[in-house]
């Protein structure tokens, strides 16, 4: 089988075609990225002489480029490409939509041209954010309610797919995942912005109160998630992925990690909360374990510790991403006061 995926060099996307092509070694992958700060061509040193990977460099709202790449074949795309990070939602809105909702409109448009089985990787912050004493979990019927610029873009494009559904016929399947964390992320996100900072003798930084709480979900367990859905999953219908049974705060994720590095709570520093930070989110992923026999593989505690070790053994890969990651914030943090 041919397909395309788009976003294959950013984090989960690296991480899924590494991870299908052991699975499937007979198949091809096509790797549609534009290489952006979110990217990193290193993630796939280690398969780019694989005869059965191949990469495109171009923007997934390049119409020509896109329909030039499907047209070799193409008979499912797993649509991973997106902005993503929250902070930088807040300070440029015009690119998450952008990417988010009019790239994912042109791969749509491609894919329904083809006929094609198309994949969508989402978001849990689509559907808003919970109370802290509560015990409600977010479920695939959970009404959208986004309260950033990233999470209505993604809100908008999950709407999108799921409108190529009943209107048209594609046959869509949506993943709404967890905060994933492991391997090949970028260190301007949260948990390896931890650990690089105590990799450098830096202290972590944590919103507010840190009482925020946040479902974490290791990266290869999303990727197994990805394909049963693929292979098993309803065409129409979404699921819900997530990684945890409990509620972990940031404050205890920085417990974890501080642990594993042997570093004490001198190492934390609170700053400065940002604007509209949702105060929980939790999935209850009830639906893939019973429809699709799927569940993490990897506690949260083996999943960070298989994590630490990968950073600390892989700063060739993260420092340069570091250097620019710290003066994004840098920036961000003087364009606040």
């Amino acid at each position: 089988m041919k397909i395309l995926i788009t976003g294959g060099s950013g984090f989960i996307g690296s991480n899924f075609v590494r991870f299908w092509l052991s699975r499937h070694p007979n198949d091809e992958i096509y790797n549609l990225d534009k290489l952006t700060y979110a990217a990193n061509p290193k993630s796939l040193s280690d398969i780019e002489s694989n005869p059965h990977y191949h990469f495109i460099k171009g923007d997934i709202c390049d119409s020509k480029i896109v329909n030039e790449t499907i047209s070799s074949g193409i008979e499912l795309i797993v649509h991973f490409a997106a902005e993503t990070h929250v902070d930088r939602s807040l300070d440029d809105p015009l690119s998450f939509l952008k990417t988010n909702i009019f790239g994912t409109h042109t791969i749509l448009e491609a894919a329904k041209k083809f006929n094609l089985r198309f994949h969508h990787i989402s978001t849990d912050e689509v559907f808003g954010a919970l109370p802290l004493d509560s015990p409600e979990k977010f479920c695939e019927t959970t009404p959208y309610d986004p309260r950033s610029p990233y999470s209505a873009s993604k809100a908008a494009s999950d709407h999108f797919v799921m409108a190529y559904y009943h209107s048209f016929g594609l046959p869509v399947t949506i993943t709404n995942c967890s905060n994933n964390y492991g391997p090949y992320q970028s260190p301007e996100k949260f948990i390896p912005r931890m650990i690089t900072n105590l990799i450098d003798g830096q202290k972590i930084p944590i919103y507010g109160d840190g009482l925020y709480v946040r479902d974490w979900l290791y990266v290869t367990d999303h990727c197994r998630a990805i394909e049963a859905v693929i292979t098993k999953g309803k065409i129409g219908q979404s699921y819900n992925v997530g990684g945890l049974v409990k509620d972990v705060s940031n404050l205890d994720l920085a417990q974890i990690i501080l642990k594993i590095m042997s570093k004490d709570e001198a190492n934390v520093e609170h700053v400065p909360d940002r604007p509209g930070h949702d105060r929980r989110y939790s999935m209850d992923w009830t639906k893939i374990q019973k429809d699709l026999n799927w569940q993490p593989s990897l506690t949260f505690e083996e999943g960070i510790m298989a994590t630490v070790k990968w950073y600390q053994n892989n700063e060739i890969w993260w420092r340069p991403m570091k250097i620019e990651a710290e003066e994004f914030y840098r920036r961000l943090a003087a364009s606040r006061k």
